[in-house]
């Protein structure tokens, strides 16, 4: 066994086939260890120095600037591996597994498991022998959790890695907020097509925009109440399903419907939205140009009265009065909109908004929740404005009181960032659900991308509802729905709320829409990919060698097109169901092919991924071309894609020659 495993480490050395994987990253070992790489087990840097006063702190900051991640909290050091799978076929793989945990990611009781599990595995086999001999050798691969587990010397040295530094612009909620609003500079598509509304309400400027946007929509959203019932009835919200609160979460209920015999029409109020959609739609044909006094619709009506008055109607189903002349003005100026607004349709007629920690992943800290509800004066909200998780708001209020708490200038990571909540989304037997979508970038400068052709859906675990908006109904992360094991949606809903795409284009085949995948939803995911790359290239840590494979998240709009709601970082490898146990498998053993086999055979099998964009002759103003936008809607005639050529920033190169002196 010595003889042996010392041939095995001196191949290894000589072809620089050394790896070290720290976290739960089984298949990785499992698949370059069958290909001849000999395992350099690295210390876990959190067992090596104990933690000093206000470590915590800047771990925490060092993690906001580094970029969110999908992956659990602490590294999980593997020490021993298993199995070793066999190695060229195209076959999905089906590799051992860790058994999925109820409590995943929660730091240190996941280390131990896994450790033990591993060990358990392997404890005796050659690998640990072969492990000791290469401990004085810089490892030529790294797949790590997290960067910061690694000495920074040794980082340097190591060719291979698969993370990049500096995430934050691309992989928290506030950085891609942030660098979105940057995409005039290197592209002529509207961020407001792919990306939903979203403001850091760290920054006061933002904060001010988010309020009146949400003063503008609450506008919009009262003409598209007045359309749907006519003057005698009620208008509200639905009739409310059975709640399905968990513990911990604070979800509230409409109030019952006050629109009685005697109940107030506001007769005033339709007239009031009316003149600020007029005035909206000035200002979005440049008619204010040459203003230098506020907008009229900022002043035009009394906002606090307003909105409290379109509470009642939106959430306690108090009645309008409508004419038919002011019938034909609503149903005129929200055409006119919707031709400036691309993001009218999926906006909804309750004005739901959706508050999130700015650079926390899967839902963090605890279970998302629900401040929306219809008291009056924010009864039922948390004393604390530091509210945990992901929750929803229909208050403009309730918002607000976030907004002190992590008011900061410009330079600081905000605490918190508030998105308009997609309020008609595609749902699948009355359940909502999104897409993870995985890429590789395997180099920034010049920015090479690779689109990964297999994604899977999530499923929520209640049917979908505006009425009630607990996390179970509105937050499809694994994470967060595994706390809602025992609810089920729909019987056509698989136990483990996960479908492939493969699934999802069967599903749309039987609604007739059997081309709206390759046409619409797959040429809308590239193209928001590669925007938001474009905006934070510039800002990403680029070490060359090194690569990453990034989880983008998609909510799908009734027209099947993607809203991209955020990117991960690290994302998660751990299987959840039988699908992704098999894709998170094959997407694993791709990305290895992509950055490895290719190196020495540029025709090689890169599996299912496929090349989506890279730029030629970098920063020299011209780059390959790539997929436009799908048209925006299904009603149309789906035209096929064709390529355009891109221009990549501004060239601002002046080219001369030197003059002599006469």
């Amino acid at each position: 066994r010595l003889r042996k495993a010392k041939l095995q480490v001196e191949k290894a050395i000589k072809e620089k086939k050394i790896f070290a994987v720290q976290g739960p990253y089984p298949v990785i070992r499992h698949l370059l260890r069958a290909r001849g790489w000999v395992e350099r087990k690295l210390p876990r840097k959190g067992k090596q120095q104990k933690q000093q006063p206000g470590d915590q702190k800047k771990q925490q900051e060092k993690g906001a600037s580094g970029g969110g991640s999908d992956e659990q909290e602490e590294a999980v050091l593997n020490p021993c591996g298993g199995a070793q799978p066999s190695l060229g076929t195209t076959e999905p793989l089906h590799l051992p597994w860790p058994q999925d945990k109820e409590n995943k990611g929660e730091g240190e009781d996941e280390d131990k498991k896994e450790d033990n599990e591993q060990c358990s595995e392997d404890s005796d086999d050659i690998h640990n022998l072969m492990s000791s001999l290469v401990q004085d050798q810089v490892p030529n691969f790294l797949w790590t959790i997290r960067l910061g587990n690694i000495d920074h010397e040794l980082l340097q040295r190591i060719e291979v890695v698969n993370r990049y530094p500096r995430l934050h612009a691309l992989c928290t909620k506030e950085g891609l907020c942030q660098s979105l609003q940057n995409l005039a500079w290197f592209e002529q598509d509207d961020f407001n097509t792919f990306f939903p509304r979203c403001y850091r309400l760290g920054i006061m400027e933002e904060q001010e925009a988010f309020i009146e946007d949400f003063r503008l929509t609450a506008a919009r959203s009262l003409l598209k109440l007045a359309l749907e019932k006519v003057r005698d009835r009620p208008v509200g919200t639905e009739q409310p399903p059975k709640s399905d609160k968990m513990p911990g979460d604070h979800v509230s209920h409409p109030m019952p419907s006050t629109a009685g015999p005697h109940a107030p029409l506001y007769p005033q109020l339709v007239e009031e939205a009316l003149e600020v959609c007029k005035q909206h739609l000035g200002i979005l044909g440049h008619e204010d140009i040459d203003r230098k006094t506020p907008s009229p619709y900022q002043t035009c009506i009394s906002w606090d009265r307003f909105l409290q008055e379109y509470y009642h109607v939106a959430h306690k189903g108090a009645r309008l009065a409508l004419s038919m002349e002011q019938q034909e003005q609503c149903q005129d100026l929200l055409q006119r909109l919707g031709e400036q607004l691309p993001q009218l349709d999926i906006e909804g007629k309750l004005n739901i908004w959706i508050l999130k920690p700015s650079a926390k992943s899967r839902g963090r800290g605890k279970a998302g929740g629900s401040t929306g509800h219809a008291y009056p004066h924010g009864e039922g909200i948390p004393p604390s404005p530091y509210r945990p998780g992901i929750v929803c708001a229909t208050r403009l209020e309730e918002v607000l009181e976030v907004a002190p708490s992590c008011t900061a200038p410009a330079t600081q990571v905000c605490e918190w960032v508030v998105q308009k909540y997609v309020e008609r989304p595609l749902t699948i037997f009355d359940t909502k659900f999104d897409i993870r979508q995985w890429f590789v970038v395997t180099d920034w400068k010049p920015l090479t991308v690779w689109f990964y052709r297999d994604c899977y859906l999530r499923f929520c675990s209640r049917p979908f509802s505006l009425s009630h908006l607990e996390p179970s109904r509105h937050l499809c992360n694994v994470s967060i729905q595994k706390r809602y094991k025992a609810l089920q949606p729909d019987p056509r809903v698989p136990p483990d709320k996960i479908w492939s795409n493969k699934q999802f284009q069967a599903h749309l085949a039987q609604l007739g829409r059997a081309d709206a995948w390759q046409r619409v939803t797959v040429p809308g995911m590239k193209a928001a990919i590669v925007n938001a790359l474009r905006c934070t290239r510039d800002q990403v840590g680029s070490r060359k060698g090194s690569f990453e494979l990034f989880g983008a998240d998609f909510l799908i709009g009734e027209d099947c097109q993607p809203w991209l709601l955020e990117i991960n970082s690290c994302p998660t490898m751990s299987p959840s169901s039988v699908v992704t146990r098999r894709l998170c498998a094959n997407v694993q053993r791709d990305t290895l092919r992509l950055v490895l086999d290719r190196k020495d055979n540029p025709t090689c099998s890169i599996g299912a991924f496929e090349l989506l964009y890279r730029e030629v002759g970098w920063g020299l103003g011209t780059a390959t071309p790539r997929l436009p936008r799908a048209p925006a809607a299904l009603c149309v005639s789906l035209q096929p894609a064709v390529s355009t050529s891109l221009i990549v920033g501004l060239n601002l190169m002046v080219q001369g020659s030197s003059l002599k002196k006469p």
